[in-house]
């Protein structure tokens, strides 16, 4: 449901912190909407220095970029405490300072949606959509992010 893209510059961020970050995503959105953790999906893209541009000049300091696309339909006050949780904790995940982290949420209507081959519910509805799925989509949709 949620699709995070965490953007770097190359080699920025180890292996190590690429797992923080991904964890750090997933539990803060969980814990905002309530959302099940294996709806999140959190992919990382690695610029070039020379490609990154900020104020019209090749970008001169560190910084993270995260593009989240959630569902419509979160209070006001989720979506600022979605963006603020994720900025603070974030920068402790990535070694940066908080003024190097940006953070965008774009929401998406639920109906305008399908993952795991069925259309997405709207948000609170999470519960009975999962119930209503063949037994075999809802079984191998929650072992995703199981540790074995």
């Amino acid at each position: 449901m949620p699709t995070y893209v965490v953007t770097a510059a190359a080699g920025r961020l180890s292996q190590l912190q690429k797992a923080a970050i991904a964890e750090t995503i997933t539990r803060i959105h969980n814990q905002v909407t309530a959302a099940p953790t294996y709806f999140a999906q959190v992919i990382f893209k690695a610029i070039a220095p020379d490609d990154w541009f900020m104020g019209g000049a090749p970008l001169g300091h560190e910084s993270l970029f995260v593009h989240g696309h959630i569902r419509a339909g979160r209070s006001a006050v989720d979506r600022k405490k979605l963006v603020t949780q994720l900025a603070s904790e974030l920068a402790k995940a990535a070694s940066m300072e908080t003024r190097s982290i940006w953070v965008y949420i774009a929401e998406l209507p639920s109906r305008a949606m399908i993952e795991f081959g069925h259309v997405l519910p709207e948000p609170g509805d999470e519960p009975a959509w999962t119930d209503s799925l063949p037994a075999e989509d809802r079984s191998w949709m929650q072992k995703i992010g199981k540790r074995s």
